[in-house]
C-alpha cells in the first residue's frame, strides 16, 4: 500500500504550480501584410501591359511623418487607457499569488497525510488538488483574455472616433499627399519639420483625454 501511495504522490508532484498569465500590450495602428497568390501565366511584359506610364514627380509631394510608436506613450488618454489596463492584471497576478499560497499548503498537507489515508482518499485529494489548478488556469486565462479584449476595444474606440479623424484633418489642411509611419522611416536633422507626430498628440489631447474600459470578465 505504501508503495502505490508513493506512485500517487509522485504523479501529484509533477502537478506544477501555474505561472502567472502576461498579456503583451497592443499599440496604435494596425497593419496585415497579405500572401500572395499566382494565378495567370502572363509573362512579366504582358502583365505590364495594362499600367500607366503616368507618375507623380515626387518634388511635387507634401510629405509627412508620424510615429504612431510615440503617440501611444505620450497621448493622454491612451497613457489613462493602458494604466487602466495595468491595474487589472496586477490585481489578476495579486490573486494568483494569494491562490498560489493556497495551493502550496494544501500540497503539504497531502503530503503529511499519505501515510494516514487510504488509497481512494489520497487519490481523490490528490484528483481534487489537480482540479482545482486546472479551474485556476482556466479562469486566470479566460479573465487575462478579457482584460485584454476590453483594451483592445477601448484602443480600436480612440483610433477610429478621434485619432483617425484627426490625422486626416492635419493632411487636409496641410495638403499632404504622402504621410508615412515613423516606425518604418529613418529621418535627418534637415527633415525633423516633416514630423508632425507632435501636431497630432497636441490635437487628440485636446479632444480626448480619458477612456474607460468595459469591465473584463470576472472584475
Amino acid at each position: 500500500m505504501a508503495n502505490t501511495k508513493n506512485t500517487e504522490i509522485k504523479k501529484y508532484a509533477k502537478t506544477g504550480i501555474i505561472a502567472a498569465v502576461v498579456v503583451a500590450v497592443a499599440v496604435v495602428g494596425f497593419f496585415a501584410i497579405r500572401g500572395m497568390t499566382h494565378g495567370g501565366n502572363a509573362t512579366v511584359d504582358q502583365a505590364l501591359e495594362s499600367v500607366s506610364a503616368d507618375a507623380e514627380n515626387a518634388a511635387s509631394i507634401r510629405m509627412a511623418v508620424i510615429r504612431m510608436d510615440a503617440i501611444q506613450l505620450e497621448a493622454t488618454a491612451l497613457k489613462d487607457l493602458r494604466k487602466q489596463r495595468e491595474n487589472y492584471e496586477s490585481r489578476l497576478r495579486d490573486e494568483l499569488t494569494r491562490e498560489q499560497k493556497a495551493l502550496e499548503k494544501e500540497k503539504t498537507e497531502i503530503e503529511q497525510s499519505q501515510d494516514v489515508l487510504s488509497q481512494d482518499a489520497l487519490q481523490r485529494r490528490v484528483v481534487d488538488y489537480q482540479g482545482r489548478v486546472n479551474k485556476l488556469q482556466r479562469d486566470l486565462t479566460e479573465r487575462a483574455q478579457s482584460v485584454e479584449a476590453s483594451y483592445q476595444k477601448a484602443l480600436n474606440e480612440i483610433q477610429k472616433q478621434h485619432l483617425d479623424p484627426i490625422i486626416e484633418g492635419i493632411i487636409a489642411k496641410k495638403d499632404l499627399g504622402l504621410v508615412i509611419d515613423g516606425r518604418f522611416a529613418r529621418i535627418g536633422k534637415s527633415a525633423e519639420k516633416l514630423d508632425i507626430t507632435n501636431d497630432v498628440i497636441s490635437a487628440l489631447d485636446k479632444r480626448i483625454t480619458k477612456i474607460k474600459m468595459d469591465t473584463p470578465k470576472g472584475f
